[in-house]
C-alpha cells in the first residue's frame, strides 16, 4: 500500500471535498449520496477516481 502525504495529499482533500460537495448537490437518491460519499471517504484515491467517471454531478445552475 502506498500512503500519499504532503502536497499530494492536500490536493487528493481538496479534491475529495469537491466530490463531496458535488454528490449532496446532485439528484441521487439519499441511500445512493450516503454510498458515494462513504466510497469516496473510505477509498480516497480510486473513491473519488470512480466518481470521476461514474458518479452523480451536481446540478448545474443555469443563469
Amino acid at each position: 500500500m502506498f500512503e500519499l502525504s504532503g502536497f499530494f495529499g492536500l490536493i487528493l482533500l481538496v479534491l475529495d471535498i469537491w466530490a463531496i460537495v458535488s454528490i449532496f448537490g446532485s439528484r441521487a437518491g439519499t441511500g445512493a449520496k450516503v454510498l458515494w460519499i462513504v466510497l469516496v471517504i473510505v477509498l480516497p484515491l480510486v473513491g473519488f477516481l470512480i466518481w470521476l467517471f461514474a458518479g452523480p454531478r451536481a446540478e448545474a445552475k443555469r443563469i
